[in-house]
C-alpha cells in the first residue's frame, strides 16, 4: 500500500472520513487536479503545479486544507498564522464539511493559477 493511502487509512473516525471526503471532493472538483505525495503529506496539483494539501494539526488534531498560494487569496476562513506563503482553512471533522466554502476557495485558487 502507498504512503499516500496509508495517510488516510491510519486515521481514526471521524477524522478518516473527513479527510477521505476532502480527498475525493478536491480530485473531483476539476479534471486538472491530480494527487501527489510530497513532503510526507497528501498534496494536490493543478496542471502539475502544487495547489493545496491536507493535514492534521498535531496539537488540536483538527484537519485542515492548506492553499499553496494562500497569501494571494482573500477569504475570511483562510488564515496565515506563521506561514509566509500558505493559508489554511481549519475544519471540524465532527461537523458537516462546508462544501460550498471549499468550492469557493478552490475556484478562487484555480482562477489565480489560470492567470
Amino acid at each position: 500500500m502507498k504512503e499516500l493511502d496509508l495517510f488516510y487509512l491510519q486515521k481514526d473516525e471521524p477524522l478518516k472520513g473527513c479527510l477521505l471526503f476532502l480527498r475525493n471532493h478536491i480530485l473531483a472538483y476539476d479534471k486538472n487536479i491530480s494527487e501527489a505525495w510530497k513532503y510526507r503529506m497528501p498534496f494536490f496539483c493543478y496542471k502539475g503545479k502544487m495547489f493545496c494539501y491536507l493535514w492534521v494539526n498535531k496539537t488540536t488534531h483538527q484537519p485542515y486544507m492548506g492553499m499553496v498560494e494562500g497569501r494571494k487569496l482573500e477569504h475570511p476562513l483562510l488564515i496565515i498564522e506563521k506561514r509566509s506563503r500558505m493559508k489554511i482553512m481549519i475544519l471540524n471533522a465532527e461537523e458537516d464539511i462546508p462544501v460550498e466554502t471549499i468550492n469557493t476557495i478552490l475556484k478562487m485558487a484555480i482562477r489565480l493559477y489560470d492567470k
